[in-house]
């Protein structure tokens, strides 16, 4: 086996994805998108709620505040955005 047949054989990467709720939308084809999840404290066994966002890449401008989306990990786009909005899951409600 040559290093070009173990190459093609590779299946790719699965990409990671998360679930979050838009925070922002004010800048042009980016969201921000707050992803909680839980965490176990070590010492004391408590179960604690942690929060991350993350700038995804939103290339119609869809989402808006308060929007459940589905986030999947690509290439560095910018400096900070290394995600694109694949699905908006349930749109936020209008008051």
């Amino acid at each position: 086996m040559q290093a070009s047949e173990t190459a093609s054989e590779t299946r790719p990467r699965r990409r990671l994805t998360k679930v979050g709720r838009v925070v922002s939308d004010k800048m042009d084809k980016t969201v921000v998108v707050s992803v909680d999840y839980l965490r176990r404290h070590p010492l004391y066994r408590k179960t604690i709620r942690r929060t991350s966002k993350f700038k995804a890449h939103d290339e119609h401008n869809r989402c808006k505040v308060g929007d459940l989306v589905l986030i999947e990990e690509t290439r560095p786009l910018s400096k900070t955005k290394r995600w694109i909005v694949r699905e908006i899951l349930e749109r936020a409600q209008e008051i």
